[in-house]
């Protein structure tokens, strides 16, 4: 007989189904929940040039990208060579994480209450940053920001592209789930 293992929802995700769809309901003037938009997926992207000429650094960038996702990112190569950038095809040129489910709410709930704190002068993300179907990018320059990397073994510090794909429709709605999951915005 298999034994059942209570699995614990994520604090961001009974937000998001308790207080986050009712407002956005309301703000709307939707019908029903299930039209309500919501974080599809969180991509994480690492661009590491050095990654050609050193493999190690590629690697321990890997085991910290890891450890703040808390799953193993996939090593992406270059398309095509660029002799200017002294660049070969197929050599690897950067990391790439997908998150979903309860993950992603994890991340989320430790990028907001966690990181976003520890960046030096931080008053908020530009909400210019938004596409027109409402999915939100952001850069970081320090992987240092996350309490999960140890800051003594940290051979290089990189910054990484974050992107919040959302099924809103348009920017407006994106940018409302985004406050009302406690996202920080710059104030006009």
């Amino acid at each position: 007989m298999k034994q059942k293992i209570a699995v614990e929802t994520p604090r961001l995700l009974d937000v998001y189904r308790k207080e986050v769809v009712p407002a956005l309901l309301k703000e709307f003037g939707l019908k029903n929940p299930m039209q309500a938009p919501r974080l599809e997926k969180i991509v994480i992207n690492m661009g590491v040039k050095e990654g050609q000429e050193d493999i190690k650094i590629l690697d321990q960038l890997a085991v910290e990208l890891s450890r703040i996702t808390g799953q193993k990112p996939v090593v992406t190569r270059a398309k095509k060579s660029i002799s200017s950038f002294k660049l070969r095809e197929g050599s690897p040129i950067g990391l790439k994480v997908t998150i979903r489910r309860a993950r992603m709410y994890e991340f989320l709930d430790r990028l907001i209450n966690v990181a976003m704190p520890r960046i030096r002068d931080f008053r908020g993300f530009s909400d210019k940053s938004f596409d027109q179907a409402g999915n939100y990018s952001l850069g970081l320059t320090e992987q240092i920001i996350f309490s999960e990397v140890e800051y003594d073994k940290i051979k290089k510090t990189q910054g990484m592209d974050i992107t919040f794909v959302t099924t809103a429709k348009n920017r407006k709605e994106g940018k409302k789930l985004l406050e009302l999951l406690g996202f920080p915005f710059k104030k006009a």
